[in-house]
């Protein structure tokens, strides 16, 4: 395009643009952070280098080689070179993280904020040999979870109950649970369970536990929380008020025989009648027997000996009582035995389930006599010393079959 003489000369619309947006060398556009820069955390800023202009924050100081900002470091004698003032602030950072940081994940290493804390009260009926164990509620102040017990469930809810044992000899027969409360932090069962057959030697050696779990009807029962109660620490008839954290589950002594294990709990009455020299055995009932069939409940029965038996004449039987794990006789079997030979005598008695076209099966044993120990040779010595009165004493079914005696 030619230009005539005096004419002002046209500048296109792109020249025109490319004039006003491009005056000189392109500059690179500045970033976000370049006007909110960001210290390394736990360091104040007043130990980040002052950076003076349009300089970025301090990372980008470092990467900076122009020999402007080198010699505006030259300038400034009394501060660290950029380098330096990283390493230095890395290692104040790490000391101001390790002292002034709190740890977030802190509240999970106490139990007593996360697994929950448990009401309950524990009372000794001495009289009856009965411990009656009063589970009222369980609760949890957690920020987290506000008020209630650890949630276990997506819903962050929970299915609780509470189930017992008494230690040692754990086992199924001795073990109560409550009902289960569904879709709850804030369960509140006042709801009492009571042991039967309880003696004060159980009361000196045996420990309650206490355990709080979630029920899940498609997977196995989930633990959330126990507590251990030393059944010494009661005083008989005074009901003793308890509200403890819950701990996690404490491991089981496995050095514990497992010969010992409870099989439930059986109540018997001794008596020697001077009037026709005979020595009267009573099955009163027994209490908290192990289940041995599917159904969960057993069909138990009692067998007395009195051993040695050279005539093979000492076996008595109860009657079969259905389906029950708490079945109650009130049978009495006479052994016609001079008072003089009982110190030689030994009363064994064992509790069978009845099985139709099998074999019974075994559930648990007791021996009374001269070669016993603890509450069964004290009640043996109580029958001998006390004739003619009836002395009935709760005694610990066990694993361990009395001799060697077959059904």
């Amino acid at each position: 395009m030619t230009q005539r003489k005096g004419e002002k000369p046209t500048i296109s619309i792109q020249e025109h643009m490319a004039i006003d947006v491009c005056p000189g060398p392109i500059q690179p556009i500045k970033q976000i952070s370049d006007y909110f820069p960001r210290y390394p955390r736990g360091l104040p800023p007043a130990a980040v280098p002052h950076q003076t202009g349009h300089a970025g924050p301090l990372c980008s100081a470092l990467s900076s080689t122009s020999s402007a900002a080198a010699s505006a470091e030259s300038d400034r004698p009394n501060e660290d070179k950029p380098d330096r003032a990283c390493a230095g602030a890395s290692a104040s950072l790490q000391a101001t993280r390790r002292d002034e940081e709190p740890d977030v994940e802190g509240y999970d290493s106490d139990d007593s904020t996360t697994l929950g804390t448990l009401d309950f009260s524990l009372l000794y009926d001495q009289e009856n040999n009965a411990l009656h164990c009063t589970i009222n509620k369980a609760k949890l102040p957690v920020p987290r979870y506000k008020k209630g017990l650890k949630p276990m469930d997506h819903n962050g809810l929970s299915d609780p109950y509470v189930k017992l044992h008494l230690l040692p000899g754990a086992s199924k027969a001795n073990k109560l649970r409550t009902k289960t409360l569904h879709n709850t932090l804030n369960p509140v069962w006042s709801e009492t369970l009571t042991y039967y057959g309880i003696t004060d030697e159980d009361m000196v050696r045996k420990t309650l536990r206490i355990s709080v779990c979630d029920e899940d009807k498609f997977r196995h029962n989930e633990f959330i929380g126990e507590t251990r109660i030393p059944l010494k620490k009661l005083k008989p008839n005074q009901t003793k008020n308890f509200n403890n954290c819950l701990e996690k589950q404490l491991p089981v002594n496995k050095t514990e025989d497992k010969s010992l294990e409870e099989r439930g709990r059986i109540m018997i009455s001794l008596k020697y009648n001077t009037q026709k020299s005979c020595l009267v055995v009573g099955i009163i009932r027994c209490a908290h027997l192990a289940a041995m069939d599917a159904n969960g409940f057993s069909d138990p029965y009692v067998k007395t000996y009195l051993k040695p038996d050279e005539n093979k004449k000492s076996k008595h039987k109860t009657a079969v009582k259905k389906k029950t794990l708490n079945p109650e006789f009130n049978e009495e079997f006479c052994y016609d035995i001079k008072y003089a030979d009982l110190t030689k005598k030994t009363l064994e008695v064992t509790v069978w389930d009845y099985d139709i076209g099998k074999s019974n099966d075994f559930i648990g044993g007791v021996s009374l006599g001269i070669n016993a120990n603890g509450e069964r040779l004290k009640h043996w010595f109580d029958c001998l010393k006390n004739k003619d009165k009836k002395i009935e004493r709760w005694h610990t079914l066990t694993n361990e079959l009395p001799g060697s005696l077959n059904d």
